[in-house]
């Protein structure tokens, strides 16, 4: 089965593909597919380091979320000029290091997709970011595991 994933080169053969196996009861395979096109996504944006990279691919993977929700292509229209404006790591310890919750925290985790979520990046690197950033996502990946309990 991963191979199938693993032959898709675009993203558009993978959003083709996840359509067609989420029509045959394969949400699986669709869920695979969707991370592939995240995966080559990022690739094509050009991060510098593997930290960036994995923000990169939460946004496009927030992206997937809108555009399913929508059901047309929509980009994540606040993230990106903030990325432009002040850096991938700066732009994500922003979008973070706000009192509530985002909503595309809780749309990656609802989908299956809570490892692209920015607060799982920041808790796998936390090095890369502020002490209070690291925390803000502490708690909030914690506080989703208790409801989810």
């Amino acid at each position: 089965m991963t191979d199938l994933i693993e032959k898709l080169k675009t993203p558009e053969e993978c959003e083709t593909f996840a359509k067609n196996v989420t029509e045959r009861g394969r949400p699986d395979l669709a869920l695979a597919a969707r991370k592939r096109a995240v995966a080559l996504r990022a690739a094509e944006y050009g991060a510098q380091s593997d930290i960036e990279r994995e923000c990169i691919e939460a946004v496009y993977a927030y992206e997937e979320i809108l555009s399913q929700k929508n059901g047309k292509k929509t980009k994540a229209s606040r993230t990106w000029p903030m990325i432009k404006k002040h850096g991938i790591i700066v732009a994500v310890e922003r979008a973070v290091n706000r009192e509530a919750e985002s909503q595309g925290y809780t749309a990656l985790v609802e989908m299956g997709l809570e490892d692209y979520a920015f607060e799982a990046v920041i808790l796998r690197h936390p090095e890369a970011f502020s002490t209070e950033v690291v925390e803000r996502s502490r708690l909030r990946v914690a506080a989703h595991q208790s409801q989810n309990s």
